[in-house]
């Protein structure tokens, strides 16, 4: 865990890049071109590369040394800004379109390996507490990288805020390097043999197939928890516009922070149930906190006064930060072998989501309140939320996927998966 907590560091590092270049690049696209058409298919271009990096990425991390592939995608988007500032004005508004290509390609690449990796940098009995720490050093780089972009670039210009951009990659990479981690499970023998119990293989492929359908519901619900999250993601500005037309970024500001900090406490409390327990809160703690997620975000839209507005982003960001770490854990307890091709696939669900939600909110804004597009997005997430937990009430039984998701806890914890 020593090693690993550098890694969060390192990872937090390039999070903060990560945000400030969100902010910045959609900023500077805006300003070279003078069109906001040409800001929109920017991120259109960014987002559709993420949706389809998520497939790739998933076949990459089966195959290659994932702490390189990490290292690259971090040096990739590091050369990429580089080389729009030293690229002559003219030239600049084509290179935009391909740093959108590669900062959405190695971004996604980079999470699906980090991802892929916990359980054998760690330990898969550790997996929730680092996933926990990753969660809580994201969230702490959003509010920095939003807090700050602006200041950034107002004060310092695009110039800076892109070299500053570039150097948190090259801390990222320099850090993973340096590191002496294995990121991936050794999987044969002196003997060319597969290591740990007999038939180990044959039980790891039985949970997984066992789990299978759960899994793949787990993975529908993130795609449409992404429509509605971006559905928050559009109408804040609307809505904080309408709360207070003089100061629009007032309860936009207040409402980040405080999502971040109730992301932040729900860590440390999964963090101590992990340590008192030795267990990960499993599918129906998914389900619920995924349910309390969108209906939080719903009720912060419903016109309340400050206060209890803010209240409430808290326990949205509480109930989302449970949700991040159940749900990765869950996906974590696949084989390794399997393991990088199922988070791809989930990267690839939940940037369609987030895309798809960003044309259906801001087509829908134009004829409906933001309570109402908040409520109906965020309102098919809950009814697929509760598909989901009655999947699970039905499905328990004494051999059921209940047991056998502790079964595979059992067999991680024991090196057998």
């Amino acid at each position: 865990m020593k090693h690993f907590r550098l890694l969060v560091l390192g990872n937090g590092v390039s999070a903060y890049g990560s945000y400030l270049n969100m902010v910045a690049l959609n900023v500077f696209v805006y300003d070279v071109t003078g069109s906001a058409l040409a800001a929109g298919l920017f991120m259109a271009v960014r987002l559709g590369t993420s949706v389809g990096a998520g497939f790739v990425s998933g076949r990459l991390v089966s195959a290659y040394d994932r702490k390189r592939l990490i290292i690259g995608a971090d040096l990739g988007q590091a050369l990429a800004l580089l080389v729009l500032l030293l690229a002559p004005e003219a030239g600049r508004i084509s290179l935009l379109y391909c740093l959108a290509v590669v900062t959405g390609g190695c971004s996604t690449l980079s999470q699906v390996a980090l991802r892929s990796s916990i359980p054998e940098i760690v330990g898969a009995e550790h997996r929730t507490r680092a996933n926990s720490l990753l969660v809580t050093g994201r969230s702490l780089a959003m509010i920095a990288g939003f807090a700050s972009a602006g200041v950034v670039v107002a004060q310092l210009g695009y110039t800076a805020a892109f070299v500053l951009d570039a150097g948190t990659f090259l801390v990222s990479a320099s850090v993973l390097l340096v590191l002496p981690i294995r990121t991936r499970a050794r999987s044969e023998g002196p003997g060319g043999a597969e290591e740990g119990a007999p038939g180990a293989g044959r039980r790891s492929l039985r949970l997984l197939w066992a789990g299978a359908p759960v899994l793949m519901a787990m993975i529908a619900v993130r795609a449409v928890d992404g429509l509605g999250s971006s559905s928050h993601n559009v109408a804040l500005p609307v809505y904080s516009s309408l709360l207070d037309p003089a100061h629009p970024a007032t309860f936009i500001s207040q409402f980040w922070a405080t999502w971040a900090v109730g992301t932040i406490i729900a860590q440390q409390v999964l963090a101590r149930h992990n340590r008192r327990t030795g267990r990960t809160p499993g599918e129906r703690a998914f389900a619920v906190g995924a349910c309390v997620m969108s209906g939080a975000f719903i009720i912060v839209f419903s016109g309340l006064p400050t206060v209890p507005a803010l209240a409430t982003a808290l326990l949205a960001g509480a109930a989302d930060g449970v949700t991040e770490v159940v749900y990765v854990s869950r996906l974590q307890l696949v084989p390794d072998e399997q393991r990088g091709r199922l988070f791809g696939l989930s990267a690839s669900a939940e940037n369609a989501g987030f895309g798809l939600g960003m044309l259906i909110s801001g087509s829908l804004l134009e004829s409906f309140s933001p309570f109402q597009v908040v409520a109906s997005l965020h309102g098919l997430a809950i009814v697929l939320c509760l598909a989901l937990l009655t999947l699970l009430v039905l499905r328990r039984s004494p051999d059921g996927p209940g047991r056998l998701r502790e079964a595979g806890d059992s067999a991680v914890r024991e090196g057998r998966g």
